[in-house]
C-alpha cells in the first residue's frame, strides 16, 4: 500500500527480457533503500513491483507481461525515468491517498499550459475509467496522488505546483506523453458493492451497473 507522496525519482539503467517477462534495474536516486530488503515493494510509476536484488543505490525487479500490457512500460527502455515510493508502514503520516499500486489504465497528456507559478495539464482517461473519476477527487498519475480540479468526459485537469513538478518525472510531461493511472479505490469498491447479489452473476452490463448507482442516489 501506498501513499502517492513521492520520495525520488529513478532512472531505468537495464532491462533483461526473460522468457515471459523482464527485469529491471533502477538507479534509485535519492532514495533511502537502507531499510528495503528483497521482497519488498516500491511503487515505479504507480506499479508496485518487488524488489528481487538489490545494493546501496539500486534494485531490481520483474515486470510480467500482465504489468506490460496494463501499463506504460510497454515504452520502457534504458534511462526510463521513474517515480519511486516505498510501501508506507504504519506509523508514516498519510499525506496523500490510497493508492494500492495496480494500474487501472493508460492516459495520454492532451495538453501542458503555464498558469502563474503552476502548469495546468489536461489527461485524458480511457473511456472505461471516466466514470471514476470525480471533480475534486483522487487520482493517481504515474504514482502521484492528485487532484482533480475539472471533469470534461473521461478528462481531467491537473493545476500541478512547481515543487510538485520539479520533484516528479511530471517536469517531462508534455503533449502525448503516456501515463499510468489509478483511479480511486473507494470508487471501484462502491460500484462493486452497490451490484449487491448480482455482482455474483458471470455477467453484467455497464448500462445496468449505472442504473442502480443512479436509482440509489450515487449520480445526479
Amino acid at each position: 500500500m501506498f501513499t502517492g507522496i513521492i520520495a525520488a525519482v529513478g532512472k531505468v539503467t537495464a532491462i533483461k527480457k526473460n522468457a515471459k517477462d523482464i527485469t529491471i534495474s533502477v538507479d534509485a536516486g535519492s532514495l533511502d533503500l537502507s531499510d528495503v530488503k528483497v521482497g519488498d515493494s516500491i511503487s515505479n510509476n504507480g506499479v508496485c513491483l518487488t524488489v528481487t536484488k538489490l545494493s546501496d543505490k539500486s534494485f531490481n525487479a520483474d515486470l510480467s507481461n500482465e504489468t506490460l500490457k496494463r501499463s506504460g512500460f510497454s515504452q520502457i527502455k534504458n534511462g526510463f525515468v521513474l517515480n519511486l515510493e516505498k510501501a508506507m508502514q504504519m506509523n508514516d503520516r498519510f499525506g496523500g491517498h490510497i493508492v494500492s499500486g495496480h494500474v487501472d489504465g493508460v492516459g495520454e497528456v492532451i495538453s501542458v499550459d503555464p498558469l502563474g507559478n503552476a502548469v495546468e495539464y489536461w489527461i485524458k482517461a480511457p473511456d472505461e475509467l471516466a466514470k471514476y473519476i470525480a471533480e475534486k477527487g483522487s487520482i493517481t498519475v504515474d504514482g502521484v496522488s492528485l487532484t482533480t480540479n475539472e471533469i470534461n468526459g473521461a478528462a481531467f485537469k491537473l493545476t500541478i505546483i512547481p515543487h510538485t513538478i520539479s520533484q516528479t518525472t511530471m517536469v517531462n510531461y508534455k503533449v502525448g506523453t503516456q501515463v499510468n493511472l489509478e483511479v480511486d479505490v473507494i470508487s471501484r469498491y462502491l460500484e462493486r458493492l452497490m451490484l449487491g447479489d448480482k455482482a455474483s452473476t458471470s455477467q453484467h452490463d455497464n448500462k445496468s451497473t449505472m442504473d442502480l448507482l443512479a436509482k440509489s442516489g450515487f449520480l445526479g
